[in-house]
């Protein structure tokens, strides 16, 4: 089926998401739309999928204008849709799952569950996907639940594919799996749609690439085009794609963890007697698939999670810091960047000036006996929104106004201008743009190169190989070993899914 989008424009309030975007997916065809986060690529898929009505343009189906008032109606024209965050029922089989919403019913109505494991059946062996339809969706690695949301698509005669973000989750050989299912749907004229902001994976499976900056189609390339070509297009100016760093001796052991357990929301083990150190001028990256515990362990090294009791460890400089509250954890010398800086980095409503003072109001620097010292603060909030290089017309800008990448800049700015030792850096780079991933990385990597020990905890694998002194591997609670930067990213892969042998 041919996909044509024309003139798509959507607005939310005064932002404008999508700005008259142009579209054209053929029969058989990968297409991927590639572009930082924030760029509008989502929301143009969602007004594809009747999720978002457009203010102006309109959707062509093989060169017949259609519009859909939802979701199902996009279904019922041959859309289907894989988002970031899977649309799946734990407790629930894989038939169950992909029968959900187009039940087939036998006499009197009842669920006809024979039908619905033969229509999975007959999916997963023409493709390969090699799913078991009475496994429950909870007891299924995350790279087959991503290919039960696909086998739920297909279920419904989808053709054309539309994949949001899908290898956010996935180990490498996961993806490299999720690649070839995709090259073996367009070779059966299903035509794709990837969402990525992953060069790497655009061009090893994209037939055609559509770029797509602050909401506007900047260009289009072939899979051929050069990496820095590409992120050149995704961010409007050359940036450098590789992180410099040198060798190093390392120094005393900054932070040990010692058999380490803690609770996730849900009163589980996220974290199981994990044990490591790390010493003054090195990076020990904690990689892993995302929920395997790592989001728990920083949380607990700063003080925001407590270690379940009797089990584990936490010393900073020897001192021990287990059951600490958050402000003796950073004032015993510890910067922390969170892995969502909207929620716990930023205050949106608060200025720059007031951001940068956060964590450390009552420190001399930003007081006049006990009072704010505004001028102290502003001339401060000024030098490190020149030094971090962050983009506002002034220090007293609220941080919502900013852009993703200059709001983490404020958060990278407040905590590597203070006095630290250790420096736990959550998702550093989580949402925002090529330029700013660049900037990010090599202020860590002066860090580092200061003596100071850096926990880098990061689920792109890019990110790791390129930070890295150290790679502490997580999965499903435990760290399964600590590895050098030079394993190959198929030993790395493994262990992401807890191979060990």
């Amino acid at each position: 089926m041919k996909l044509e989008l024309r003139g798509i424009t959507k607005r939310f309030g005064t932002l404008i998401a999508n700005d008259s975007i142009d579209l054209v997916v053929e029969p058989g065809e990968i297409h991927a739309l590639l572009g930082e986060n924030g760029a509008g690529k989502s929301t143009l898929m969602n007004v594809l999928y009747g999720l978002y009505d457009a203010d102006e343009g309109e959707v062509l189906l093989d060169n017949k204008p259609r519009s859909f008032a939802g979701p199902g109606d996009a279904m019922e024209a041959g859309i289907g849709m894989v988002h970031q965050h899977f649309m799946l029922i734990p407790v629930f089989t894989v038939a169950e799952n992909v029968a959900l919403g187009q039940e087939p019913t036998k006499a009197l109505g009842a669920i006809d569950v024979a039908e619905a494991r033969k229509r999975v059946l007959d999916i997963s062996e023409r493709f390969g996907f090699n799913v078991d339809p009475d496994a429950l969706v909870e007891d299924l690695p995350v790279g087959v639940q991503q290919r039960v949301e696909i086998i739920k698509a297909l279920s419904r005669d989808a053709r054309v594919l539309v994949l949001d973000e899908p290898t956010a989750v996935l180990t490498p050989q996961e993806t490299d799996e999720l690649m070839e299912i995709m090259r073996q749907l367009a070779s059966s004229g299903t035509s794709i749609v990837f969402i990525t902001h992953k060069l790497r994976e655009v061009k090893a499976v994209a037939d055609k690439i559509t770029v797509i900056r602050l909401g506007k189609v900047v260009g289009t390339a072939s899979p051929d085009a050069s990496t820095s070509e590409l992120a050149s297009m995704m961010v409007g100016r050359e940036v450098g794609l590789t992180v410099a760093k040198s060798s190093r001796e390392t120094g005393e052991v900054v932070l040990e963890v010692e058999n380490l357990a803690v609770l996730d929301d849900r009163g589980q083990r996220a974290v199981n007697g994990v044990s490591f150190e790390v010493r003054a001028g090195e990076i020990l990256a904690v990689a892993g698939v995302q929920g395997n515990g790592q989001t728990e362990l920083a949380e607990a090294i700063m003080g925001l999670r407590s270690a379940l009791t009797g089990f584990g460890k936490i010393s900073i400089r020897g001192a021990d810091m287990t059951g600490a509250t958050v402000r003796q954890v950073l004032e015993s010398g510890v910067g922390y960047i969170p892995e969502d800086r909207t929620s716990d980095g930023v205050v949106g409503a608060f200025t720059i000036a007031e951001n940068m003072m956060i964590n450390s109001s009552y420190k001399s620097r930003f007081t006049k006996g006990v009072n704010i010292n505004f001028s102290a603060r502003r001339k401060i909030a000024e030098q490190l929104v020149k030094e971090f290089d962050v983009r506002t017309p002034s220090a007293e800008t609220p941080a919502g106004k900013l852009s993703g990448g200059n709001q983490q800049k404020v958060v990278v700015a407040r905590e590597l201008s203070r006095d630290v030792d250790l420096i736990i850096a959550s998702q550093p780079t989580r949402g925002v743009d090529v330029g700013s991933i660049e900037f990010i990385h090599e202020r860590i990597v002066i860090e580092r190169d200061k003596g100071k020990a850096v926990v880098l905890v990061s689920t792109e694998l890019d990110e790791v190989l390129a930070l890295a002194d150290r790679i502490a591997v997580m999965y499903r609670g435990k760290i399964v070993d600590i590895v050098s930067p030079e394993t190959s990213r198929e030993q790395l892969g493994k262990l992401m899914a807890g191979v060990t042998a």
